[in-house]
């Protein structure tokens, strides 16, 4: 997912209007015949195995670190054991209640029947290289992903529990926040229907915000950097403005939110995508001079939230960096032929890849990647006279929601086309059998 080539005030979400209130836990509605006794709605449901997470997060700009607390609340014990990967280089100060095992990198945490807090303190400056970072915080401002504080966990609950979960932060003066969450007043809920233990993801931004908020295509866009650095947030919502429209046709059903988060150096010169976020450098190009764009590269890896099996990477950039640029193309932000000759580049220097499925993809392998899929394309609009192409594709794999590998792309190349598909034979994708 790597690829180099106003205020921050939280949008709180719409609350209805406060009515009467309701007293005691029923509403009987009556009729001549009979009543009905319904039951109010903040009555907890019988079979309810909910418990209740809470982040607390207070940054340290002195050390270099934030300290995170977490709260539980459960009514039993549903949640009985969480267990983390927590580095000593990076984490300290680890202490709770109930019982907390330290063994090497590995916290377990078991809490106290009703709930319990569990606490430690976390470094935040990470090097990406020698001379940058993708995690980082001064006395201004402070910007990582959820990962880099609250890392994922393993957790034995009794079975149907669920949790709701929300995160808070406790700030220095004049600091706001910005997640990938709604939220207000630097509190946020957690929502992911998908998981029984909802955990903080996506990009952080604490401190000085400059913020700038757009819906587009269905998207509620938000560009948000710290105050005082260069980062061109009204060009980037123009260019998505631009692209997005045309990626919301061919992926009706990708997120409903995305927050880009942009800084200068010392942050890492890249981008880097994460849930419904993503990071880009301040000073990267919007459009390289190849015609390619970082930041709409890492814009497909968040909408269409793909991952690979092993040896499979090149196929999750290639469908990446491709997108990036038809989106280009498609927007006549650039024309056809420009478009051509940014595939005729890619096409010369993917002939110095490594074999495709050799491992994570190079910037090489990508370019060879981005040279399958237009051929692919191609080879399945022939076949279709122009009904199906890699918009089909890219669906399918969208929906199907498996880690990507060859042999699935074969499969709906195939199934799409009629037969197998030329492109993706084995001597044409060198190293993929």
């Amino acid at each position: 997912m790597n690829w180099i080539p106003a205020t921050g005030i939280p949008v709180a979400p719409r609350h209805r209007s406060a009515g009467t209130p309701t007293h005691g836990c029923v509403i009987v509605l009556a009729t001549i015949a009979a009543a009905l006794v319904l039951p109010c709605p903040q009555a907890r449901a019988a079979n309810d195995r909910s418990y209740r997470i809470d982040y607390r997060v207070t940054p340290d700009p002195e050390k270099q670190g934030a300290v995170v607390r977490t709260t539980l609340v459960q009514e039993r014990r549903y949640l009985r054991e969480v267990s983390m990967r927590m580095p000593a280089s990076r984490f300290s100060g680890v202490s709770g209640d109930g019982e907390v095992r330290i063994d090497k990198d590995r916290v377990t945490w078991l809490p106290p029947e009703s709930g319990g807090t569990l606490e430690w303190f976390v470094k935040l400056r990470h090097h990406r290289d020698a001379d940058s970072y993708d995690a980082f915080i001064n006395d201004d401002w402070a910007l990582f992903r959820a990962t880099d504080i609250i890392p994922a966990a393993r957790t034995r609950t009794l079975k149907g529990s669920i949790s709701h979960t929300g995160i808070a932060f406790d700030l220095p003066d004049r600091w706001s926040s910005v997640t990938q969450y709604f939220g207000r007043d630097d509190r946020y809920e957690v929502r992911n229907p998908s998981r029984r233990f909802d955990r903080p993801t996506g990009w952080i931004l604490l401190g000085d915000i400059g913020t700038r908020i757009d819906q587009i295509a269905g998207v509620r866009v938000k560009v948000t950097g710290p105050t005082g650095e260069s980062v061109r947030r009204l060009d980037m919502l123009a260019l998505m403005h631009w692209a997005l429209p045309h990626l919301a046709h061919v992926l009706p059903d990708m997120p409903k939110r995305l927050t880009i988060f942009s800084a200068d150096s010392p942050m890492w010169r890249g981008g880097l995508s994460g849930p419904r976020s993503l990071f880009i450098h301040a000073d990267l190009p919007l459009i390289n001079e190849n015609s390619t764009s970082t930041l709409l590269h890492e814009l497909l890896h968040v909408s269409t939230e793909l991952t690979a099996e092993p040896g499979a990477d090149w196929i999750v950039e290639g469908l990446a960096e491709y997108y990036g640029l038809e989106l280009l193309r498609r927007s006549r932000t650039i024309g056809i032929d420009r478009f051509r000759d940014a595939v005729a580049d890619l096409r010369d220097w993917g002939k110095s890849a490594d074999p495709l499925c050799s491992g994570p993809s190079t910037g090489a392998m990508t370019a060879r990647a981005v040279a399958v899929m237009v051929d692919l394309d191609e080879e399945l609009r022939s076949a279709s006279s122009g009904r199906t192409g890699l918009d089909q594709v890219l669906r399918r794999l969208v929906a199907e929601r498996n880690k990507v590998s060859v042999a699935e792309l074969r499969d709906i190349a195939a199934d799409l086309h009629g037969g197998p598909v030329s492109t993706l034979s084995a001597r044409r994708l060198p190293g993929c059998d």
